[in-house]
């Protein structure tokens, strides 16, 4: 017999936790505040070395996402998070004493990166399966929001750390603080007990979410969903809607010294104002793909993407390179919201968090490909321009697929699907 349970504390608190850990773990999106030292005396590293320990972080970063999201989905969020937290402070603490292309790579791109995997795998799927589907998006954007929101206190934080202690000690002192906070928010994230029901929609909206019939399968394991056209077009999508916010972040700093001329002080407040509307995405678009519709809510995003990249180039004095990353940031803090919560719709939330971790590896597509464009790009030519027009034309490739996208065509039970081997399916 199913229990109906009161979500209104529970739920917030999970979520409010959620968000706290991609607070701490949200470092990896001020990237580019580690980046203007490490291409500076005493370093002297060239702009692609520089996106070689991001790169790492953001592919371990995607692909730990599935088992995490499995042993989320099996044992429950805590035990992953505190892991996420260990991992945390030893990368971090390594990193501080392996300042070299390679040494980077290991702490900082390894194993930082497998703590953002874990870290970020448990907290999603735990909070959406407290609420029902009018609320999805919602809870996946105040969740994923500490992540984008991390830069607003980051960039200045790491800014001043620099300062004072220099960039070794900034990196150890980071990493134990992160691996603190982050080990004792995982004791107020768990997955709802047995049997619980969220509360319903609101009758006023309650068709858009009625049940499917007896025999649907609403609940895809892994296995099903991988062989449908909608898992391949989300991964696509979400491959070029983070390749363009990836390539962007990872160099900021620089983009802002070299093509409008701003002061450090000044490329430093362009980080933290990234981080802002990223987080802005991250809400705002949850409301607005609960209200609207995660269809539409990409197309926008994309059509967004597409307007502000054809005439980011041109962005060559602070106000106009100010409002155009804003509006980067929030396309790519959008996508960030609107993907976990079209995988819960499509694919049922009882295995979330593999569904979406195998969701998420698009991510680390858009984290290896995006600095690395943009890297290449600058050595070669001495300016972004160019990985502007490639990020303009693939978010015409993403508004393509986001509207010719339909939702998964039903599958039927004819036999109780066995526990390990899920097969016993067959499409309508």
């Amino acid at each position: 017999m199913s229990k109906t349970q009161d979500v209104g504390n529970r739920g917030w608190i999970v979520a409010m936790a959620g968000m706290g850990v991609n607070l701490a773990l949200g470092v990896l999106y001020s990237w580019g505040a580690f980046q203007g030292v490490l291409v500076n005396d005493p370093y002297s590293w060239t702009a692609t070395q520089s996106q070689i320990p991001y790169m790492i972080a953001c592919f371990i970063f995607a692909v730990s996402m599935v088992p995490g999201g499995s042993l989320q989905d099996k044992i429950g969020p805590r035990t992953v998070i505190v892991s996420a937290g260990v991992l945390a402070l030893i990368g971090m603490v390594l990193s501080g004493y392996l300042i070299t292309p390679v040494g980077l790579s290991i702490s900082f791109g390894i194993i930082f990166g497998l703590a953002m995997g874990f870290g970020y795998a448990a907290p999603t799927p735990a909070a959406v399966k407290w609420f029902g589907p009018h609320k999805r998006g919602l809870m996946s954007g105040i969740v994923v929001s500490g992540f984008g929101l991390a830069g607003i206190y980051v960039a200045p934080l790491v800014r001043f750390l620099l300062a004072q202690y220099g960039l070794s000690q900034t990196f150890v002192i980071l990493g134990v603080a992160y691996g603190i906070v982050i080990v004792v928010l995982a004791q107020f994230i768990s997955n709802p007990p047995v049997g619980f029901v969220p509360e319903p929609p609101p009758k006023s909206i309650a068709h858009k979410y009625a049940a499917k019939a007896k025999g649907v399968v609403v609940d895809w394991e892994w296995k099903q969903m991988v062989k449908t056209p909608q898992f391949f077009g989300l991964w696509a999508m979400f491959c070029i809607g983070t390749f363009a916010g990836l390539l962007i972040i990872g160099q900021l700093r620089s983009i802002g010294v070299e093509q409008a001329n701003l002061s450090e002080n000044l490329a430093f407040w362009l980080i933290s104002m990234y981080a802002l509307f990223n987080w802005g995405g991250r809400i705002g678009c949850g409301i607005i793909a609960d209200k609207l519709g995660a269809k539409n809510s990409l197309v926008a995003m994309f059509i967004l993407q597409v307007i502000v990249f054809v005439v980011f180039g041109t962005f060559t004095t602070a106000v106009p390179l100010f409002i155009g990353t804003a509006l980067v940031a929030f396309a790519f803090g959008g996508m960030l919201t609107i993907f976990p919560a079209i995988t819960a719709n499509y694919f049922g939330i009882k295995n979330l968090g593999v569904n979406y971790g195998l969701v998420f590896t698009a991510w680390g597509g858009g984290g290896v490909f995006g600095p690395l464009v943009g890297g290449i790009v600058r050595d070669m030519t001495g300016a972004y321009g160019l990985s502007y027009t490639i990020s303009a034309v693939l978010s015409i490739v993403g508004i393509i697929l986001a509207v010719t996208m339909k939702a998964p065509k039903e599958i039927h039970e004819d036999a109780p699907i066995p526990a390990k081997t899920g097969k016993a399916v067959k499409a309508r």
